[in-house]
């Protein structure tokens, strides 16, 4: 006799084997628990074997049989994943999944702007996001936890693609009432003696620094902090300047000051900002299609 299950049931049992009860399985899948107790029920109907211990104070606990599957019912749905994804290749119509990441920085300048104007011309797919540092990027992407990122073109490693979108010029970030406020552009000179605020990231505080070591400058760094929207009310309320890239679409800091920006004049070109992604993975048409949105949308 042929024994008939679906994916959806292993995704159901594999996940309630991993956290052990079926009500956690259950807010971890957004899927009520019924639900998962009835697929659990006609899968080991269908094996003619019982997958888990019920205990009622110890929740589930795999059995002999329950292991073995487990660890079969992982490679099975690793395999439908890939077929879906090769699939995807092939065909025209852009639907499925999109794990993005995005730099800290400007995660909360861009992306949901970006998600809500691709979801809405591309109602097949869902994009779920994480901010990340560029270094976490780099992981996500190698551990396949995120499909694509968002970041800038700073030590991309040889195993990765980075696809450039646009280039952004460097900007010092100041408090109105700040003594060079009034200029029009400046010079890591101009700054050399007034106090800064360092966004202190992995890559980009180097980033940052390079502006003054090519001048053979120091910079005085008064503040440091990981955190963008800290960086700009820190400046708005005079504790220093600092150097930007990507400019919030307003001049307001967080606590509701003003901010002035400023161009800096440098020999260090203009960064380019793009999208990150493991090589082959613009084989994948949503893939594709989602990098030239981003060229549409984040040249304008």
């Amino acid at each position: 006799m042929q024994t008939r299950f679906t994916l959806r049931q292993l995704e159901y049992f594999t996940c309630a084997a991993e956290v052990g009860s079926i009500a956690a399985a259950g807010r971890k899948l957004n899927v009520s628990s019924p639900s998962i107790s009835t697929a659990l029920s006609q899968l080991e109907s269908e094996l003619g074997t019982a997958l888990f211990a019920r205990q009622r104070a110890q929740g589930l606990s795999l059995t002999e049989a329950g292991r073995t599957l487990a660890a079969q019912a992982a490679v099975i749905l690793s395999e439908a994943t890939e077929l879906t994804r090769i699939a995807g290749t092939f065909s025209d119509v852009i639907q499925g999944p999109l794990h993005l990441g995005c730099l800290v920085t400007f995660a909360q300048i861009v992306v949901p702007d970006l998600r809500r104007s691709f979801e809405t011309a591309h109602q097949n797919v869902s994009i779920s996001q994480v901010e990340l540092t560029q270094p976490e990027i780099f992981a996500a992407l190698r551990r396949a936890e995120i499909d694509l990122g968002l970041s800038y073109a700073i030590d991309v490693p040889q195993d990765l693609e980075f696809h450039p979108v646009r280039t952004l010029p460097p900007y010092v970030m100041l408090a109105p009432d700040h003594p060079l406020a009034g200029r029009t552009s400046l010079t890591i000179q101009d700054l050399a003696d007034h106090k800064m605020v360092l966004l202190d990231l992995p890559l980009s505080s180097d980033y940052f620094r390079s502006f003054f070591d090519v001048c053979n400058v120091s910079p005085t760094i008064a503040e440091r902090t990981k955190d963008m929207a800290v960086a700009r009310s820190l400046v708005a309320n005079g504790f220093g300047y600092s150097i930007v890239n990507y400019r919030p679409v307003g001049s307001l800091a967080p606590d509701g000051k003003p901010l002035n920006f400023v161009r800096l004049v440098s020999d260090i070109p203009p960064i380019a900002v793009g999208v990150l992604s493991a090589k082959g993975a613009m084989q994948r048409r949503v893939c594709a299609v989602f990098l030239e949105h981003c060229i549409a949308e984040m040249l304008q």
